[in-house]
């Protein structure tokens, strides 16, 4: 399985490509996608769907995971990164490809443990499951722990649909 994982924004926007499973994934690209502040707004759009329809083109995943972020203080921001999200969302219809989000605490309980854990712990996380000794940007390294954030989902949901098959896990 391919995992696209996506840290959305519009001046920063990361993306980490993994592939495999849970237990052993590996990194196949990520990158940090920025604009400049100047650059009108249909421009930067423009560029951020351009850049993710051709990732997505280039690595076929079978699945994008987005941070699913709640803003509420700044509704500036929450606008801004709300339209980045939405050029996201389009360009993964486009292509056809499942969208899967996640908050913030699901990801750090995800890799970490517990929904309490700070930025280095992630990315120490992701580095050690991924086997990368290099220091990367932050929102790549956000897109990346989605990405596994993902892997760890899919095998769980998948594990849990074999159970009920078997008849050891009783459906709803």
């Amino acid at each position: 399985m391919i995992v696209l994982g996506i840290d959305p924004g519009l001046a920063n926007l990361g993306l980490g490509l993994v592939e495999g499973d849970v237990r052993k994934a590996r990194h196949l690209h990520h990158v940090c996608l920025t604009t400049e502040s100047a650059w009108i707004m249909p421009r930067r759009l423009q560029y951020l769907h351009a850049e993710v329809s051709r990732l997505i083109a280039e690595y076929q995943p079978d699945a994008v995971a987005i941070e699913d972020q709640i803003l509420r203080r700044q509704a500036d921001v929450a606008f801004k990164v709300g339209q980045a999200f939405g050029v996201v969302q389009l360009a993964c219809a486009q292509a056809g490809v499942p969208v899967h989000s996640y908050g913030p605490m699901q990801v750090k309980q995800s890799l970490v443990g517990t929904g309490r854990a700070d930025k280095e712990q992630v990315i120490y996380m992701v580095k050690a499951s991924l086997g990368i000794r290099e220091l990367f940007n932050n929102h790549a390294a956000d897109a990346l722990a989605l990405a596994l954030t993902h892997l760890a989902s899919a095998s769980m949901q998948t594990r849990t649909a074999q159970a009920r098959t078997a008849g050891l896990v009783r459906s709803r």
